[in-house]
């Protein structure tokens, strides 16, 4: 672009008050410009001739004069030349042959010679006034004064009629639609009736107005029903992770074989009873009633350990859907929560999602945020069972999933990291887009853009790290801290 159109754009008018005055303006001096030189055109001439008759009429008058005298034999002087002419005359040494006229100012000095067609010694001057010169100009000056100011009335009438009519009901839709915009709310606009075109717009924008409330309503009530769906979805998904855990427990233990046949240790038992049973034989059945028993307790402190977490895993389903029926309506409550507490319940669930073992680490001391705890256990839940299933899909022996707590003074910051499969950094903000998924063979893509939503909803934020494919992955979730006096309720 050039410098000359970047100057035009730069300089160029933008409201259409600002265009339609520079029009205006534009076509009152063109016109003005246009009419005086019509008027000049006109007048200037018409004068110029009257003048040039009013000056061969002076100069016939005083060759007659001159020739009279000539007649009657009289020297050609200045006093008998006035008295002849009536006006003042006079003699001067010349020796032009024709007549002249010089311009002095608003007087023609007209000099004709006393001997025309010869060089003479003298010829007789004669002052002529230019008034109808001057008054040519005087009437041209303000014929064009007079036009001028005809014009710019008139463009100024216009221009309020063009204000009033025009740009007044442009600027009232404007300041409509802007309302209607920052509000969210079209209501139609209220103006005098009109069977002009302005008419018409107001009333085709009405329409506009009108339909797009229909429409917003519409997608309103669309909006809440997929945001009913989705929710509803995200709720089926963290069920879903709440039960794996249940699942794989129960699963686990009707494959479980009995530690000891308890057979064996009833007729053991029942031998160790008699009387006539030798000390040996006494000695090694009560060594092997021992283990039985042992084992026996040891299976159930094991099947204890599972049963609870199962349970801790069922209550989880109830808050779930506890919390769901309470805050369809209503935004969820937030108070001050344990992090570290909520970690180690969702930790040992999320020891079953993986079908492997998996090394744990999370801290003990207590770590307040400002949160609800129902949907904060969900988003670690889910962080954690993702985590688990990245390790089983690396098929890495040996997994570990580690939970850190840092408080600054605002905020508290959980960093969850694995050895699993990790993912490529350009996916780092996909894997929160609803639907998407890193695992090929994986269904869903739910979690995690339930629970960036989930933590921005409580005031927080949520990210995911990793150093690429096989170099596991870190979630980062930093959430408000509980104020001294909340804390302290």
């Amino acid at each position: 672009m050039t410098r000359l159109a970047r100057w035009r754009i730069a300089l160029a008018p933008r409201s259409l008050g600002a265009k339609l005055a520079l029009l205006l303006g534009g076509v009152g001096v063109g016109g003005a410009l246009a009419l005086a030189l019509l008027l000049s055109a006109v007048i200037t001439p018409g004068f110029e001739r009257i003048e040039r008759a009013a000056v061969r009429a002076q100069i016939e008058r005083t060759q007659e004069a001159i020739a009279a005298l000539r007649t009657e034999r009289q020297p050609a002087r200045a006093a008998a030349l006035s008295l002849i002419l009536g006006q003042p005359v006079t003699i001067t040494a010349s020796a032009a042959a024709q007549p002249t006229v010089v311009a002095f100012g608003d007087t023609l000095v007209i000099t004709v010679p006393l001997h025309l067609g010869t060089p003479s010694a003298g010829a007789a001057q004669v002052s002529l006034p230019r008034d109808l010169s001057i008054l040519g100009r005087r009437v041209l000056a303000l014929a064009v004064a007079g036009a001028v100011a005809l014009l710019l009335a008139v463009l100024l009438a216009l221009r309020v009629g063009v204000a009033a009519l025009v740009l007044a009901p442009l600027r009232l839709v404007e300041r409509h639609m802007t309302r209607a915009g920052r509000s969210g709310t079209p209501a139609p606009l209220v103006a005098p009736a009109r069977r002009d075109e302005i008419g018409s717009l107001v009333d085709s924008l009405n329409t506009m107005l009108r339909r797009f409330k229909d429409l917003s309503e519409q997608v309103e009530v669309q909006s809440f029903r997929l945001g009913q769906h989705e929710n509803a979805v995200a709720v089926m998904h963290n069920v879903r992770n709440a039960l794996n855990p249940i699942s794989t427990i129960l699963s686990h233990e009707l494959a479980s074989t009995p530690a000891g046949d308890r057979a064996l240790i009833d007729r053991a038992v029942a031998e160790l009873a008699e009387d006539d049973v030798p000390a040996e034989r006494r000695r090694k059945l009560a060594t092997f009633v021992a283990a039985g028993l042992a084992a026996h307790t040891s299976e159930q402190q094991a099947r204890a350990a599972s049963f609870a977490v199962g349970r801790a895993a069922l209550n989880q389903v109830l808050e779930i859907v506890g919390g769901q029926r309470q805050g369809t309506l209503e935004p969820a409550p937030l108070g001050p929560v344990d992090l570290s507490e909520v970690v180690a319940q969702n930790a040992a669930i999320a020891q079953f999602a993986g079908g492997q073992s998996i090394a744990f680490s999370f801290p003990a001391q207590p770590h307040l945020a400002r949160a609800n705890r129902v949907i904060l256990s969900q988003v670690i839940g889910n962080l954690l069972t993702n985590a688990a299933e990245a390790i089983a899909a690396a098929g890495i022996e040996g997994g570990a999933i580690t939970a850190t707590i840092a408080e600054r003074s605002n905020a508290v910051t959980l960093t969850i990291r694995d050895n699993g499969e990790g993912f490529a950094p350009k996916e780092s903000a996909a894997l929160f887009e609803r639907g998407y998924s890193s695992r090929v063979h994986k269904s869903g893509g739910l979690g995690l853009h339930w629970c960036a939503n989930a933590v921005a909803a409580m005031g927080g934020t949520l990210h995911l790290e990793s150093g690429g494919t096989g170099a596991g992955a870190c979630a980062v979730l930093t959430l408000p801290a509980v104020q001294p006096e909340a804390a302290a309720a």
